[in-house]
Order: C-alpha cells, then structure tokens, then sequence
C-alpha cells in the first residue's frame, strides 16, 4: 500500500509533533502509513538524551522543546524540510537503524543528483557533506510504529545553530543546499527525498 502523503506546509513543531503521537496512537493494523513534509517556524528540540548544556545562548529568542525523538539537540527553522515518516515498521518488517538508514541514503541520493557527494556516519546518525552536517535524523517507536524522522538543510539562515552544540558535538559545522549554489523551492526538494523513501520501503 502506497503511503498517504500529507504537505502542511508551514506549520509549529508542537502541534505537529502532538498530532504526530495521536496518529501513531490511534492507528491499528489497517491504517495505512503517511508521510508528512513540512517546515517549522524557528524551534529548538531536544531528544531523549538531549543535554541543556548543549544550549550555548540561555538567551535566545528561539524556543525550546523537549520532545520523545531520539538523539539530542538540533535546530528547525524556514527553508528547511522536515519528513516524518509514520510507518508501520513491523508490517514494513523494517528494522529502527533499517529505518535510519533509508532516511539517510534519501538525503544521499537526493544530494547526488544535485552533484553534490555526502556520506553517512554510524556513529553519529545524519548526513555530511565535507564534514558539515547538511541532514538528521531522529525517530520514536512506539507499539511497533514509528515517528518523527529527517530535517535536511535547504535554503535557511543557519545563524541559530552557532548558539548549540548541534547534536551534541561542540565542533560540528552545517551547511545547506544553497552553499552549493543549489537553489530549489522547499517544496520542490521534498519530491526526490520522499520518492526515494518510497522506493526503499517498497523493497
């Protein structure tokens, strides 16, 4: 069964996110799986294991979330896509780090078409492209489904990101799509991501 898709354009991480768990809740057997692209206005959240020391500016303007994804901290703000993946993993009989993976060879993928070369690090889950952190990944299961899933940097002031420790490594650049001179509509980059996402979950 094809996953129903869902654009909600722009829309505050909190009530995506609530809405997010009432799916994953609420669904049985035969529901079928969505997929989700949106942007968020400017937040940062914290996973399971997210530290507060890893907030640099107690400052900042820029809310702040703790939320039930894996990982620890990271940054969302306009001009960057966010895919949330709501799967039935164990009728997909697709593992948590089979999952992870797809989210990252996505990104890859999608990133190669634009000539641009990425990699993904098992131990410390996302994509990279010359040491630069360009997309993440953070995902929840719950009652064999998942939620959350990737942000992958498109065309956004990446300012917010020098007051974290992002993902919780102190030295960790980023970098987005328009650093390459690749310059593509929010919306517009979601197709290929999803279409590969699609195309992985159908093996």
């Amino acid at each position: 069964m094809q996953p129903v898709l869902r654009r909600l354009g722009t829309l505050d991480y909190e009530t995506v996110w609530k809405d997010m768990q009432a799916f994953t809740l609420e669904r049985d057997k035969k529901t079928a799986d969505e997929i989700w692209i949106v942007e968020h206005p400017s937040v940062y959240t914290l996973g399971l294991s997210g530290k507060r020391e890893h907030l640099l500016n107690n400052n900042s303007h820029i809310p702040v979330i703790q939320t039930d994804r894996g990982g620890q901290v990271t940054y969302h703000g306009q001009g960057q896509l966010v895919i949330y993946p709501l799967l039935d993993i164990g009728r997909l009989n697709i593992s948590i780090r089979k999952l992870v993976t797809i989210l990252e060879q996505a990104m890859i993928s999608t990133l190669s078409q634009y000539g641009i070369k990425a990699l993904a690090k098992p131990e410390a889950p996302g994509v990279y492209v010359d040491q630069k952190k360009i997309g993440s990944v953070g995902l929840r299961v719950k009652r064999g489904c998942c939620y959350h899933g990737l942000s992958f940097n498109n065309n956004m002031d990446l300012t917010p990101f020098s007051d974290i420790n992002t993902c919780g490594f102190p030295s960790l650049d980023v970098t987005q799509l328009a650093d390459f001179d690749v310059k593509i509509k929010t919306y517009e980059l979601a197709v290929p991501v999803v279409h590969h996402i699609i195309q992985a979950i159908k093996k």
